[in-house]
């Protein structure tokens, strides 16, 4: 996956945070400097082009401002009333007036018609959900991120349209706000019972469940920044994702798919729609596919045709995407299925209608992601390094000042970079930068070279005074590195940050910006508990899967010089491994077999394997119900005692110690104890048993 276990994450960061949405953060007015780049963008543009708005309310059956959506329990998982703020028309000074514009629109939500027979919910959770009316049942595409979402969604189009029951859904691909929420619009009874089927592209379930398992932790405390979970819904905190307003917070599910789609050119006819898919690998994700009506003349395009320029590469970390495969993708749907069309529509976003609009956009999409990849080859083949490839490509105007190529949610700055990463990698190259001292001894003596902190803030101050707020930040990272407990660079690095979140364009970058600017000023964040296991995501890992992130976890200090063998059967499935820690990893061999094992696990259902052995007291429970069988269990014991549990919320904008960080977010717990408001019923959906281990 790209999103998946990273936006689970994410979704606990943010309800884990949800309280500090009050919080009174030290936020400065937007200054002179930031005034006029304000005034520059609004000079730039074509804000004269309201198309967009147009676009975006037609085809409204119901408008949904003040939606909220709560879980079983009357916890707040979904909720648009915090970002009234946007009905505003003109841009504040705290804000890109570019991204208030499309923070503008993402806030239009409720039921939409598309065309005759295509309905889509919108601004219920990051992602659309899109509804095709069959003869006698419903295909539902992509059913957002949580059950709750996704049922409420079903719901308001029920409440305008005859209720047929659901014949198919289809996940467009491997990210979890398009698949998530899939039990709150059918139930896996009638997925098992042939009543429902699933469709998805090839690989998809591997890719679901699997890439950012291994990072998912760094992921997931990355995702806080990107995302904004820290921070108010204002004119000088979180106003929008790029993509849509942000990610819901409810109960995230997993059906397996029943139905493969393998090749460009497959059809299927289900409830009486005829549909044909063209498979997208490797482009906005590695398992996608796009949906063609032919009928309806419509294309679903997934997430590879959106209103923004998209991500390379995520901020939030992740492997880069492939701009080559995406813009022979698109040229790809241009020559084979443009010709029949006359809208397209996105699981982000709002719709384009027209022969010439939709060919318009795509071709003008296809160009961007092809002109990103080439040029940024063409300045690394000049010997520019990936630092220096942002002030070297740039989009022509004719591209650049397309309303759907603006950097909402991707940027040219950063995706010029993943170009590089993809084919050069980290090292540019210098031998001076082939094995330079970590960060914090460089700070330390950076600073020193520099005259000591104070000069640097000194001269760091008289930057900041005249506008240069990139090297502010730059510079005094410097100090907060080498001295933590700075508070004046802590105050003027965060001023410096706050100014650049203002100026951004980019959602994610805003929100980085805005975060690292919070923690400067307020210190690491305590994370209460949360539980982050969803049975689905876990009971899809294969237990090659699972035990490959075991040996992730291990503790090479409590590790080192033992070994030990063991067995793992698994009854209903027949498989047999073979496990070895040796060397600090753990070694498997599928269908080997000890004669002397340490240890043997006999597990009754695969699909058990992670919990029993990911969540606290899981094996406890396991034996004692007789899901597992153990011999030995003190050396199965010993074995996971060597499992680290990793930190949810480390240092990113600071490096200091562990005894400085953990004083840092005993502060923070005593200001959001202090400040808590009206939305302390919203964070009392992080409040739940913790099983911490899944990441």
């Amino acid at each position: 996956m790209k999103c998946s276990l990273f936006f689970l994450v994410l979704s606990i960061s943010i309800s884990s945070q949800a309280r500090s949405g009050s919080q009174k953060v030290e936020s400065k007015p937007a200054t002179e400097f930031t005034k006029q780049a304000q005034k520059q963008v609004l000079a730039q543009l074509p804000f004269h082009d309201t198309k967009d708005f147009d676009r975006a309310r037609k085809g409204l059956v119901e408008e949904t401002p003040e939606l909220v959506i709560k879980d079983s329990k009357g916890n707040i998982v979904w909720g648009l009333k915090d970002y009234s703020f946007l009905k505003e028309q003109k841009a504040p000074d705290t804000v890109n007036p570019s991204l208030w514009r499309v923070s503008q629109i993402n806030a239009i939500a409720g039921l939409f018609k598309v065309t005759e027979g295509i309905y889509q919910i919108r601004g219920f959770d990051l992602a659309n959900m899109s509804i095709i009316e069959g003869t006698n049942g419903l295909i539902i595409i992509d059913p957002l991120t949580a059950t709750e979402t996704a049922k409420a969604g079903l719901e308001l189009y029920y409440k305008h349209r005859p209720k047929k029951p659901v014949a198919a859904v289809i996940y467009t691909h491997s990210h979890i706000d398009h698949y998530g929420g899939v039990k709150g619009v059918v139930s896996e009874a009638d997925v098992k019972n042939g009543k429902v089927k699933i469709l998805a592209p090839e690989h998809f379930l591997a890719e679901a469940v699997a890439e950012n398992v291994y990072a998912g932790n760094a992921m997931g405390r990355r995702a806080v920044y990107m995302y904004g979970a820290l921070l108010p819904r204002s004119e000088k905190g979180q106003v929008d994702g790029g993509l849509g307003k942000t990610v819901s917070v409810g109960t995230v599910t997993l059906i397996a798919p029943t139905d493969e789609i393998r090749k460009t050119g497959e059809k299927r006819t289900i409830a009486g729609v005829e549909m044909e898919f063209q498979m997208a690998p490797h482009t906005e994700a590695p398992a996608e596919m796009l949906v063609i009506f032919p009928k309806h003349k419509a294309i679903c395009a997934a997430e590879d045709v959106t209103h923004t320029l998209h991500n390379l590469y995520t901020l939030r970390g992740a492997q880069v995407r492939d701009p080559v495969s995406w813009w022979k993708t698109l040229n790809e749907t241009t020559e084979k299925y443009l010709a029949n069309t006359e809208v397209i529509f996105a699981s982000h976003h709002w719709p384009t209608w027209g022969k010439e609009e939709v060919r318009t956009l795509v071709e003008s999409q296809r160009d961007v992601y092809k002109y990103l990849n080439d040029q940024s080859l063409h300045n690394m083949n000049k010997g520019y390094v990936m630092t220096e490839l942002p002030e070297k490509v740039k989009l022509p105007a004719e591209l650049g000042n397309e309303w759907a190529n603006r950097g909402y949610y991707g940027t040219v700055n950063h995706n010029s970079k993943a170009v590089y990463q993809k084919y050069l990698g980290w090292y540019d190259s210098n031998p001076a930068h082939l094995n330079p001292l970590p960060p914090v001894e460089t700070a330390k003596r950076t600073v020193e070279f520099m005259g000591g902190e104070k000069s640097v803030i000194n001269k760091a101050r008289a930057y900041y005074k005249k506008g240069e707020y990139r090297w502010v930040a730059q510079v005094l990272t410097n100090v907060v590195y080498a001295n933590p407990n700075n508070k004046e660079a802590r105050n003027l690095q965060a001023d410096a940050l706050e100014q650049l979140g203002y100026q951004a364009e980019s959602g994610p970058w805003r929100n980085e910006y805005l975060v690292g600017a919070y923690e400067l000023r307020h210190g690491i964040p305590e994370t209460p508990g949360t539980d982050t296991s969803s049975p689905d995501m876990i009971g899809a890992m294969d237990p090659e899967m699972l035990l490959d992130f075991m040996s992730i976890r291990i503790n090479t200090n409590r590790s080192s010089g033992k070994s030990m063998k063991g067995q793992i059967h698994f009854a209903d499935t027949k498989k047999d491994y073979a496990v070895e820690l040796t060397n600090s990893v753990l070694i498997y061999t599928k269908n080997k077999k000890f004669e002397k094992p340490d240890f043997t696990l006999d597990v009754s259902n695969e699909s058990d394997f992670g919990s029993l052995l990911m969540s606290k007291g899981g094996m406890d429970v396991a034996i004692k119900d007789k899901r597992l069988k153990v011999t030995n269990e003190g050396k199965v014991k010993e074995l996971v005692a060597m499992l680290d549990d990793f930190p949810k919320m480390f240092p990113i904008v600071t490096r200091e110690s562990a005894e400085v960080a953990s004083r840092s977010k005993g502060q923070m717990s005593h200001q959001l104890r202090k400040t808590q408001d009206k939305r302390e019923a919203h964070s009392a959906y992080s409040e739940r048993e913790s099983s911490d281990e899944v990441r």
